[in-house]
């Protein structure tokens, strides 16, 4: 018999990402035994979960998948959305309960996970395994030398200070006063790129995300995807075990 808190459960069983499940039962969603289940409770396998009136069938085969995104602009990297825009869920034709690997910014364009494997996604996400996530951004500006150096060596943001990351200048254009300058960071904090560049006066223009740990967009156009191969499952988790 397992023991492990509701929200673990509801994620490894492919419902939901565990910070999704954590919101369901915060907005009183969940149930465990007819009772409102909150935060941190434990559950066994012989009680019943029930989220939004309809019981989770922990028996159920839950075949894990995998898929690699290039997301477009103006869509939302969530499950669903309550002002009715497109999510990237509804971008991949599938049978399967899937939810997004972390989040893409609405304006934000690139490589995103979609899974239904809860372990997974709690590891790729886990601060302490340092997943690497490179990105290309367009700014107004043309960067200086000095400012990729702060931006290498890490910049204040929200009262905390971004870690090391690397930095390259693609190019620049003087007619059009922009650059475009590639981060590979392997933080994931709420608006973290386009914080760094605001940080050192660069407002960002467009910024796409080019590789999630080794999975890049390369052969995918955008709004396309393609399934993980199962090399490539086996692949990521060795890099979070």
């Amino acid at each position: 018999m397992f023991v492990e808190r509701v929200q673990k459960v509801i994620s490894n069983l492919g419902y939901a990402s565990r910070r999704e499940a954590e919101r369901l039962i915060q907005e009183g969603k969940v149930f465990v035994n007819d009772q409102k289940a909150n935060l941190g409770d434990k559950v066994s396998n012989h009680d019943i979960i029930k989220i939004d009136g309809v019981i989770l069938d922990k028996t159920k085969n839950n075949d894990k998948v995998y898929y690699l995104l290039n997301k477009p602009r103006n869509v939302v990297s969530t499950v669903s959305d309550e002002h009715n825009r497109k999510t990237v869920v509804s971008l991949i034709d599938s049978s399967k309960r899937i939810y997004p690997v972390g989040r893409l910014d609405y304006d934000t364009t690139g490589a995103i996970l979609l899974t239904n494997d809860g372990e997974l996604t709690n590891l790729l996400l886990h601060p302490s395994k340092e997943i690497e996530k490179v990105y290309l951004a367009k700014i107004k500006g043309i960067i200086t030398g000095s400012d990729i150096y702060k931006l290498k060596n890490g910049v204040v943001i929200d009262s905390f200070k971004t870690s090391k990351c690397r930095v390259k200048l693609k190019s620049y254009n003087k007619k059009t006063n922009t650059s475009l300058v590639e981060l590979t960071i392997h933080e994931g904090h709420n608006h973290q790129v386009k914080k760094m560049f605001a940080s050192l006066g660069y407002e960002v223009l467009k910024l796409t995300r080019l590789r999630f740990a080794f999975l890049d967009i390369k052969n995918l156009k955008s709004g396309e995807y393609r399934e993980l191969t199962i090399k490539e499952v086996k692949k990521l988790y060795s890099m979070v075990g």
